[in-house]
C-alpha cells in the first residue's frame, strides 16, 4: 500500500499534541495544470522545506509538492530531539571512513545545529528551542562507551557540550531508578517540531518558493527539463529533489532500495503539574541506550511526551497508547495512574548503515532520505547542500553522498522484512539486557 495513505487521512494532519498546539494555516491549493519551475521540489517536510528556502533565496524559481500538507510526516510528528552527530557515534565512523571524513561529517552536523538554533532565535521562536539532551544508559558498559565517546570529541574536535553523569546524578536528572550513568550534552536540545516545519514553509514562501499541498507525485520523466507529473497537473524542472524520506512512494527505485519506512509512535499524557518534579530534575529530552529507542520529554503544558518503537508491522498498531504507557510505568513507576491524552505515530527512514542517504538520482536530480531519528537537525542541513549541488557548488553534497550507502540486501522488495527480523531481535535483546 502507498506509504502515503497507509497509516493516514488524505490532507489531516494526525491527533497529536503537537497538532493541538501548533496554529496551523489553510490548506494550500493543489496543483493543478502544467507550471515550469528552476527546481521542483517533492516534499514539504524539514528537507524539502530547506532546499526550498535556500534555492529561492538565490534568486531560483522553486515550486514545492506535497501529498498532504507542509510538516504532515515526519517533520511534524517526531520527537523533536536536536541531535549531535549521526545515528553513528564518531568513534565508529572514523574507523569506517577514516579521521578526515568523520571529521567533515561532524562538521556538517554540528553547522545544521547552529542553522536550527539561529532560525529558531530569529525567525521560529514559537518553536521554542531548549538545550539540553541526555542519552540515559542501563548498564555500566554502555555508559563507558559513553564516556569513550565524549572523550574522543573533546579531544579531537574540541566539543566541550557533552559530559558523564554517573547514576546518582542521572537518576536526580531524571528520575527513574534503571540508569546507570549518561552522557548530558547541552549543545544539543529539543523542540517543537510542527511548529518548526510550519515556520519553515512560511519562510521558504518568504523567500519566493511555491508550495502546493494536497500534491501526489505519481511520476518523474528525467531528462532536461525533468517532468514532475501529479494527479491534476505536472511540473517542468531543470532540477528536481527528492525530499520525501519515510513517506515517499516507490517513484524511485535508487532511493526506495536503499531507504525503508520504520513506524515510531508517541503519546502525551495529561499534564502532570507538580508531578513533572518527580520525572525530571531539569528540562532536557532524553533518549536511551536500548536499540530499540526510548525517547522523552517534557512538553510546555508539563505533560510528557514518550515515544518509541513497540511494533514493526506496516500498519499502526490498534492502541498505541497501552503500547507507550507500559513503557512509561517500567522506566517511571511513580506516575501508575496517570492518563494518555493524545497518541499518535508516523514513518522515519533508515537505511542499512543508519547513516543519511545523499543521492545523485540524475544529472539534475538529487535526494537526501534516511536519517535514523537524527533528522530534525540533519535534514536542513541535507536539504541546505542540496540546493547548492543544485546552485553548482556540490562539494558538501558529496561529502554526505560519498557515504555510498549500500541498498537493502534484494532492494526494496525484501528491505521490510529483513528489517522486521533484525529489529525484531534487537528488541529480543533489550529486553534480555544482553
Amino acid at each position: 500500500m502507498n506509504p502515503l495513505y497507509r497509516n493516514d487521512r488524505p490532507g489531516e494532519y494526525p491527533n497529536s499534541w503537537y497538532a493541538a498546539s501548533a496554529d496551523i494555516p489553510p490548506t494550500r491549493a493543489p496543483l493543478k495544470g502544467e507550471v515550469s519551475a528552476d527546481v521542483c521540489v517533492v516534499g514539504a517536510g524539514y528537507t524539502g522545506l530547506s532546499a526550498a528556502r535556500h534555492l529561492a533565496q538565490k534568486g531560483l524559481d522553486v515550486v514545492v509538492l506535497d501529498a498532504h500538507r507542509a510538516g504532515f510526516g515526519a517533520s511534524g510528528r517526531n520527537g523533536g530531539q536536536v541531535c549531535s552527530g549521526y545515528d553513528s557515534d564518531q568513534t565508529t565512523l572514523i574507523t569506517k571512513i577514516g579521521r578526515a571524513h568523520a571529521k567533515a561529517l561532524w562538521d556538517l552536523a554540528e553547522e545544521a545545529k547552529s542553522d536550527l538554533r539561529s532560525l529558531c532565535q530569529d525567525h521560529i521562536p514559537e518553536a521554542r528551542y531548549t538545550a539540553g539532551l541526555v542519552h540515559s544508559t542501563y548498564t555500566v558498559q554502555d555508559a563507558a562507551h559513553d564516556r569513550a565517546e565524549v572523550d574522543l570529541l573533546r579531544q579531537e574536535y574540541g566539543y566541550q557540550d557533552a559530559r558523564m553523569c554517573d547514576a546518582e546524578e542521572m537518576r536526580a536528572l531524571v528520575k527513574s531508578q534503571q540508569f546507570e550513568g549518561g552522557l548530558l550534552d547541552m549543545g544539543a536540545g529539543h523542540i517543537h517540531p510542527l511548529r518548526y516545519a510550519l515556520g519553515l514553509a512560511r519562510l521558504a514562501e518568504q523567500a519566493g518558493a511555491r508550495i502546493y499541498e494536497r500534491t501526489e507525485v505519481h511520476r518523474i520523466d528525467k531528462g532536461d527539463p525533468a517532468i514532475v507529473a501529479t494527479g491534476q497537473g505536472r511540473v517542468k524542472a531543470r532540477h528536481v529533489i527528492l525530499a520525501g524520506n519515510g513517506y515517499l512512494p516507490n517513484i524511485e527505485r535508487k532511493v526506495a532500495a536503499r531507504v525503508l519506512p520504520v513506524n515510531s509512535f508517541i503519546c502525551a499524557t495529561e499534564p502532570l503539574g507538580d508531578r513533572a518534579d518527580a520525572v525530571f530534575g531539569q528540562d532536557v529530552a532524553v533518549n536511551d541506550s536500548r536499540f530499540v529507542v526510548n525517547y522523552f520529554r517534557l512538553s510546555e503544558d508539563k505533560r510528557l511526551l514518550f515515544g518509541g518503537r513497540p511494533s514493526y508491522s506496516i500498519g499502526f498498531p490498534d492502541d498505541i497508547s497501552t503500547l507507550l504507557h507500559r513503557r512509561i510505568i517500567d522506566l517511571f513507576p511513580q506516575l501508575a495512574g496517570i492518563k494518555i491524552d493524545y497518541a499518535w505515530g508516523g514513518s522515519l527512514g533508515v537505511t542499512m548503515t543508519r547513516l543519511p542517504a545523499l543521492i545523485r538520482v540524475a544529472p539534475n536530480i538529487v535526494s537526501a532520505s534516511g536519517y535514523a531519528g537524527h533528522g530534525v537537525a540533519l535534514s536542513g542541513l541535507a536539504g541546505k547542500v542540496m540546493a547548492e549541488a543544485v546552485a553548482g557548488q556540490a562539494g558538501r553534497f558529496e561529502t554526505l553522498a560519498d557515504l555510498n550507502v549500500p541498498r537493502f540486501p534484494g532492494g526494496a522488495a525484501f528491505r521490510a522484512p529483513i528489517l522486521r527480523l533484525a529489529m525484531t531481535w534487537y528488541s529480543l535483546r533489550d529486553r534480555l539486557g544482553l
